[in-house]
């Protein structure tokens, strides 16, 4: 108990003599896939059935992994639509075509394939009028049961006869793997491979009995399909994270008074003490100041001002921790110029 006490003692004088604290602050990260502004209308398909000159080894793969055609022709149906759904939500698509009836086909068994030729994406696009193509090159659920057991009682009316009551369980992985391509410059602008996994129970009074009684596998292939494909279709979506920043807290007897503000949320009251601050006569205040102002023009959303202050605090008064924020600031800077480019080809 005493070292508990002492250690809880120790942690509170740590924090207590920090000279920074953290807070966070949302911001947006471009989309890992960007596409040119000139697609406005683009086709999904489906290639991920097995060709003639491998169905017989794709075959013995879908034994193994208790998956049937049926259930992958559902899947893949899934995945194209929840793809498709999502797609039109996006306002940067004119028109999205769901071509379910071309006969497209790879090599299967799981495996994820080599890319289309050119001159097969180029007669698609032209038969289907689109500019690039949406393409399920893979849809593959490996599943494995475990069995097991534990006593029951059958009331049968007459007497409570003893039985095993047999149970199963289901463990199942979904992998979706998808390309875009753009067939204007002969470029596959993403490859991308999502996997997930579920579970199902099901119980019985003997084996078959209890397998029988995963009635829920298709639905639950099908639901994890469909959100697969509307997984896959945030790639080309700019996002939201949260990240942590330091700012400095102790200087003067202003420093404590713009903590206070800072932490109260008066982020504006606590600059005008910042600003001030950034001329004082003595070094390390004025770069805790400048850092601190880097900061404060981050959270408005200025980051060719946030590297202005930053550099200030690391070449006049090096402040170091203002030369790990730099560099910080000016890959954000590079992502958000990446980011206008995206959101310039959403608002076309």
């Amino acid at each position: 108990m005493k070292n508990q006490i002492l250690s809880v003692l120790i942690l509170s004088a740590v924090c207590s003599c920090s000279s920074t604290n953290q807070m966070s602050l949302s911001v947006t990260k471009p989309a890992p896939v960007s596409l040119p502004p000139y697609i406005k209308t683009v086709a999904v398909i489906n290639r991920s059935k097995a060709s003639d000159a491998t169905r017989t080894l794709d075959a013995i793969h879908k034994a193994v992994s208790l998956e049937t055609n049926q259930l992958q022709d559902a899947g893949a149906q899934a995945s194209m639509q929840g793809l498709s759904d999502e797609l039109m939500k996006n306002n940067r698509f004119t028109q999205v075509k769901q071509m379910k009836d071309l006969k497209l086909y790879t090599f299967g068994a799981g495996v994820f394939p080599s890319a289309l030729l050119w001159d097969s994406v180029q007669k698609i696009c032209k038969e289907t009028n689109t500019d690039a193509l949406f393409s399920l090159e893979l849809f593959d659920t490996e599943s494995k049961l475990a069995l097991g057991s534990s006593p029951a009682n059958l009331n049968l009316g007459v007497a409570n006869i003893a039985a095993i009551d047999r149970s199963v369980a289901m463990s199942t992985n979904l992998k979706t793997g998808w390309r875009i391509y753009d067939p204007s410059s002969r470029t596959i602008l993403d490859e991308y491979v999502l996997g997930t996994n579920f579970s199902l129970q099901g119980s019985g009074v003997n084996p078959i009995s209890a397998v029988s009684g995963l009635i829920g596998r298709k639905e639950a292939v099908i639901d994890a399909a469909n959100k697969a494909g509307a997984a896959y279709a945030s790639r080309i979506l700019p996002f939201w994270i949260r990240v942590s920043r330091e700012y400095f807290v102790r200087g003067d007897g202003n420093f404590i008074i713009a903590r206070r503000r800072a932490q109260a949320g008066n982020w504006d009251g606590a600059a005008q003490i910042w600003k001030q601050e950034s001329g004082s006569r003595n070094g390390k205040i004025a770069g805790r100041a400048c850092y601190n102002m880097a900061i404060i023009q981050e959270i408005n959303g200025d980051l060719p001002g946030a590297i202005q202050w930053a550099q200030k605090s690391y070449e006049d008064y090096n402040i170091l921790l203002a030369l790990s924020y730099l560099k910080i600031l000016q890959y954000r800077k590079d992502q958000d110029d990446l980011l206008k480019s995206q959101s310039v080809t959403n608002a076309n």
